[in-house]
This record gives structure tokens, sequence and C-alpha cells, in this order.
């Protein structure tokens, strides 16, 4: 489980947000959305401690992540997978040695297990038979699939997935919408999603985080948002619906 506690985050004199407080159950997959600029990221590299707050706590499975050493807090990292808006994948090297990165940095596993891991990750998001192939050569969402797979190969508990469909044509953004729900669902997974799509939210969503006004505006399920009477909420999901049916 994560607990956001009272957090805020400011870079100079610039406010990004303050008090933001929510708690993301295990198996839940809870949606941050808002306007650009609103701090979604930023939100998210607290979570595993890439920032630091100015106040608060972030709690993960009740271990305030910022409070611990070096070691420790390199160990709750590991529970993190994270699939990146651009992929950020290596070009230099093929989708096989891409996904196993992680493994060759964090565990000491064979290379018979390195392999057994690597192809089963291939595996799940349907990959197997473009493993040698350079990632150069993949397209859009093929590339995004490739960064799922190295998101989970090292067996995380928790995925965090930046603008996961961003770029992508329909088609394919919906293909990477099931893959979140059949990661989710197969492997009890943990997903924060940060997205501008609601379709994407409506798709895989339990519980939405809204971020607006430099707070959390909003936290709720996916039905109660679609039932609220939340003003600036309701404009931004109208206004995205609208670009997606524009």
């Amino acid at each position: 489980m994560i607990e956001i506690q009272n957090l805020s985050k400011s870079f100079g004199d610039l406010l990004v947000w303050e008090n933001v407080s929510f708690r993301i159950e295990n198996n839940e997959t809870v949606a941050i959305i808002g306007k650009s600029g609103c701090g979604k990221s930023v939100l998210i590299k607290h979570i595993n401690a890439l920032l630091y707050p100015d106040s608060g706590k972030v709690l993960i499975d009740g271990s305030d992540i910022h409070a611990l050493d070096y070691v420790e807090q390199r160990k709750k990292r590991q529970l993190f997978g994270v699939l990146f808006q651009g992929s950020a994948l290596f070009d230099s090297i093929n989708t096989f040695e891409n996904v196993a990165f992680p493994l060759r940095y964090f565990t000491k596993q064979s290379e018979e297990e390195i392999r057994e891991n690597v192809m089963q990750s291939l595996r799940y998001v349907n990959l197997e038979e473009s493993a040698s192939k350079q990632t150069s050569e993949l397209s859009g969402g093929m590339r995004k699939r490739v960064g799922l797979a190295r998101a989970i190969v090292l067996q995380p508990k928790y995925i965090m997935y930046d603008e996961p469909t961003s770029g992508l044509d329909p088609q394919t953004a919906e293909e990477i919408n099931e893959l979140i729900n059949q990661m989710a669902d197969a492997l009890d997974i943990t997903s924060i999603v940060v997205t501008h799509d609601m379709h994407s939210v409506l798709k895989v969503a339990d519980k939405v985080a809204f971020l607006d006004r430099q707070t959390l505006s909003w936290f709720g399920s996916v039905d109660d948002m679609k039932h609220s009477d939340h003003k600036e909420l309701l404009d931004f999901v109208t206004a995205s619906e609208y670009q997606i049916k524009g």
C-alpha cells in the first residue's frame, strides 16, 4: 500500500502543489490526471524517491521512503517498475538486452535465469518473436511494449505508467490499455497511471486523483467521478472527451 500524507513541493518560488494526501490500496489502479504543468510527473517521482518533498511523507508498505538510508531506499525502489513516456529504451542494444538490463544491474541471476525471465516478460506483452530485433526497428507501440516488459521483469509490486498512450494511434493505445489491465490481473500489480487520456482512465482505473490549483482537488472512484458535480473536474473531463470525439 502507498500512503501519501500532506505532501508539498516547490521549486524555488514556484509552488507545484501542497498538502496532497491520498492512499493507493494493494492491487488498485489509480490514475493521476490534471492539466499540463500541474505536477503529475513530479508526484510520481516522489513516490519512488527520485524527488524529495518540502514537507509530508510517502509511506511504502508503512515505511517513509524518504527517511530510509541509501541501501534500504534502493530496496524499496526495486518494488517499482516504470514505463516511461518515451519508453527510454537503449537503441544501441536489441530488445532482449533492453529487457535484461535491470536483471543484470540489480540481480546476480545466471544467464539461463535471465533468458527465462526476459522471454517470460516478452511473452506477457506478445513480443517474444522480437527478442533479437534492434529497438530502433520497432514501431511506437512495440517500443511501449518492450518498455513494459522491462518494467515487469523484476516482478515489481508496483508499476508507474507515465503517459502510456501518448503519441499512439487509437488502436495501439487500446492495446496498451488492455496490457495495463492484463498486468494488473495476471501479476497482482498495483498501478499508478499518469495520463491526459480520459478514455484510458475509464478503461484501466479504479480510482482517480485530480491535481488542480496546486493541490489535490478531487480523489475518488471512477464511478464517483462520472457522477461528480465538482466543476473543475467536470470541465477537465468534458474537454478531454471532446478532444477524443473530435
